[in-house]
């Protein structure tokens, strides 16, 4: 377990924005240890430019990103994976496919930066927003002892890493 390259996929509804970010995130912040993927359940076929500006701004490539089916993922010669991230809401709802290998699976739910409208200053603002939840979850993820925890603590961290920045303040 200590030399295995952990493939996760993020799944979000179009595959625009939110799971990309977390693909190019975990990719880098992985350091070899985990190998990052994303895909939509209603792929809309290309990758929101705020995204890409986003990253890019990060000084991380952007070269092969692509909107793509989470069906690539299901089929056979697919990676075998290990974790399974919903990041919006929309896909939380949606019927997955079957993985195989029955990967641990967790929702990370992200507001959509891609719905928001307005000004171009709030459009920015909700990207800036989403990207920075994605990064402090992932940073938490990727400091997991994997290797030492059960199957069961390991969904509960999951879980609860799912739950941060959600939080209502209190009055």
């Amino acid at each position: 377990m200590a030399n295995k390259v952990f493939n996760v996929l993020f799944l979000c509804t179009g595959n625009t924005a939110r799971s990309i970010m977390a693909e190019v995130l975990l990719n880098a912040m992985g350091k070899g240890r985990f190998r990052a993927y994303s895909a939509g359940s209603h792929p809309k076929g290309r990758v929101h430019p705020l995204t890409l500006e986003l990253i890019a701004k990060n000084r991380m490539s952007t070269a092969d990103l692509r909107s793509k089916d989470w069906a690539e993922f299901a089929k056979p010669g697919a990676p075998p994976l290990d974790f399974v991230f919903t990041v919006c809401d929309n896909a939380a709802g949606e019927v997955c496919p079957v993985w195989p290998g029955q990967p641990m699976s967790a929702h990370w739910g992200i507001p959509d930066p891609a719905a928001v409208g307005g000004s171009e200053e709030e459009q920015h603002k909700a990207f800036f927003t989403a990207y920075s939840q994605l990064f402090n979850r992932i940073s938490i993820f990727v400091n997991l002892p994997l290797a030492k925890l059960d199957r069961l603590s390991l969904q509960k961290k999951l879980d609860e890493i799912g739950k941060i920045g959600t939080e209502t303040p209190q009055a």
